[in-house]
């Protein structure tokens, strides 16, 4: 791999006194996705938090783009060139879906968005409507093309496919690969396979915390992975 645009090493933390994940390590080049993979509740979550700044780190180092992140809170983080869209919260719910997405680009025209508006027309017929009425799917949509829509070198995601429709899962995959294209690197935590499948250039694979798997698409099997990710 060449340089990591994104890169964590020993990453170890939790909430209060509780370590959840242990000692993770693993790096994305530009153009790459990593999918974090795992079981409901093996630290997923946790490690994306941490990797943002939104849980403080017990052990290892956080870098960007070479720099480390140590001490950055998650707005900092944003400006060092990182996007993230998390598993809850996704939206603003009381703003309306097009303040959603544009809220952090006051100078954007809506017209920027059309590649997403294209692959998800829901969301431009419901410019006007409050983002906390859509359908779970819908905020999902949001969250995502939000987080893409910030064209940052790097896009943290945690679960976007979740409770999305078969085809949109699809059109996420397009334009996921798009930015790939454009040089973008992406931190993806994903149990929707289609969509690891059309994306993924490296895995990493948690059990209660640690790491249990991790290599590339050549280096590693879908029954491998699989294997890891059965009750």
């Amino acid at each position: 791999m060449t340089a990591p645009a994104f890169e964590f090493s020993g990453v170890t933390g939790g909430y209060g006194g509780s370590v959840v994940v242990r000692g993770l390590t693993a790096a994305v080049a530009r153009g790459e996705v990593l999918c974090v993979l795992g079981r409901n509740g093996v630290g997923k979550s946790t490690l994306m938090k941490l990797l943002y700044g939104f849980l403080p780190l017990l052990g290892g180092q956080v870098k960007s783009q070479g720099a480390d992140l140590a001490g950055l809170e998650p707005a900092e983080r944003s400006g060092r060139g990182i996007a993230y869209g998390p598993q809850e919260r996704i939206v603003f719910d009381d703003l309306s879906v097009r303040d959603n997405l544009l809220l952090m680009h006051p100078g954007r025209r809506l017209d920027d968005l059309e590649p997403y508006f294209r692959r998800f027309p829901r969301l431009s017929e419901r410019l006007g409507q409050r983002a906390g009425t859509l359908s779970g799917g819908e905020r999902k949509l949001l969250s995502f093309a939000r987080a893409l829509a910030e064209d940052k070198p790097v896009t943290l995601l945690d679960e976007p496919s979740e409770g999305v429709q078969r085809e949109n899962v699809r059109h996420m995959a397009e334009l996921v690969r798009e930015r790939k294209a454009a040089g973008a690197a992406f931190v993806i935590v994903e149990q929707n396979w289609a969509l690891v499948d059309a994306v993924a250039d490296h895995y990493l694979v948690l059990d209660q915390g640690r790491a249990v798997l991790a290599g590339n698409r050549r280096s590693l099997t879908r029954e491998a992975i699989v294997g890891h990710l059965e009750i």
